[in-house]
């Protein structure tokens, strides 16, 4: 198996270390379209950190979080030796900590069961709170939430995900602590995050995109790509990590290029043929909300001719289904909405452009 080289995000790269080498002071959201390396990049860097630094790296990809229970389950990594809470904060030194990287906040079964018992945030909280403080006399603690927003939704007496920002603001800006970093891809998560007045100077954002051109060149050169298969690679692909893959990864490449170009233009056919057809749906905050097919075409016809356009070029129920589908991405920063991929923009003119 042709193992693939992390490439070129040295002033990504950089803004982290610069962030990391600083006490701690605000959350920092990296964030970006689907597949653009956001995972990668963290990953890169949690490898390169000098051995001061400990990483808590929490994934919630793939994990179903409704409820108290799953949140604590996905948050915490269980170690099955028999401590209390008391025994494993006096426990943490630099011994404790021979691994530079956690895939979970470590801790025993016994706080647990607690955690479970009295079913409140608080005593994560304050668990996690205590926990850094000990910590932080040998270590630079680091964590990172990766797919923030699975708990987006989830209900704790309030909404979990403010609290949790709550325990942020105090592991960074207030005790500083704790470098937090909430890694996502959900373009109307982070929409709703920077509306959010209470996180107003308490974080920074760092948008990782796909690459422009000459990286794209310069990571396919590596790879025996010929100035033509590069061409072609630009032009169905664009700067899509992912999508470059697989083309360096098969013998014909244009044939593949233009695989996955057809096999996009039918996904995008039929989601608007079953709208068309059958209707849809979307919730907006507690409001079910009818999405029409005219105005969908209408919303996604202004790409025709139009790489990016206004957030308030579109109406919101459209534009919020179509990011939900993956086929739009908002930036809240430039308050623009463009296609999440080369292969989308290219699937919506040849969809639209007769409609």
């Amino acid at each position: 198996m042709r193992r693939i080289e992390f490439h070129d995000r040295e002033k990504e790269k950089k803004e982290i270390l610069d962030i990391l080498y600083a006490e701690p002071s605000l959350i920092t959201f990296v964030y970006g379209p689907i597949n653009s390396g956001k995972t990668a990049l963290i990953t890169h860097l949690i490898e390169e950190l000098p051995d001061n630094y400990v990483v808590f790296y929490v994934n919630l990809r793939g994990k179903f979080i409704s409820n108290y229970d799953d949140f604590v389950r996905a948050l915490f990594k269980l170690d099955r030796e028999k401590k209390e809470y008391k025994e494993i904060l006096e426990t943490i030194s630099v011994a404790s900590l021979k691994s530079l990287k956690f895939s979970g906040i470590p801790i025993t079964e016994g706080v647990l069961d607690l955690f479970f018992r009295e079913k409140t945030y608080e005593d994560v909280f304050e668990f996690l709170e205590d926990y850094f403080t000990e910590i932080v006399e040998n270590k630079v603690p680091v964590l990172i939430v990766d797919e923030l927003q699975k708990i987006g939704d989830v209900r704790i007496n309030t909404h979990l995900i403010y609290e949790l920002f709550n325990l942020f603001i105090r592991l960074t800006k207030e005790l500083h602590l704790c470098h937090v970093f909430a890694v996502t891809s959900d373009s109307l998560f982070m929409e709703r995050v920077y509306s959010e007045a209470v996180l107003e100077g308490r974080c920074r954002y760092l948008m990782v995109d796909d690459f422009g051109y000459e990286a794209t060149a310069a990571f396919l050169k590596g790879y025996g790509f010929t100035r033509e298969d590069t061409r072609v690679a630009w032009e169905y692909c664009g700067g899509k990590p992912v999508c470059l893959v697989e083309l360096i990864n098969c013998e014909n490449r244009e044939e593949k290029a233009k695989e996955m170009f057809t096999f996009r233009t039918g996904e995008l056919e039929t989601r608007l043929k079953l709208v068309k057809e059958l209707g849809d749906e979307i919730t907006i905050g507690s409001k079910r909300c009818d999405v029409h097919y005219e105005k969908l075409v209408s919303a996604l016809k202004m790409f025709v001719k139009r790489g990016e356009i206004g957030m308030n070029e579109v109406d919101e129920v459209s534009k919020r289904y179509l990011v939900k589908e993956n086929i739009l991405f908002v930036d809240p920063l430039t308050t623009m909405i463009a296609p999440q991929s080369r292969l989308n923009l290219l699937a919506i003119r040849d969809v639209l452009k007769n409609k």
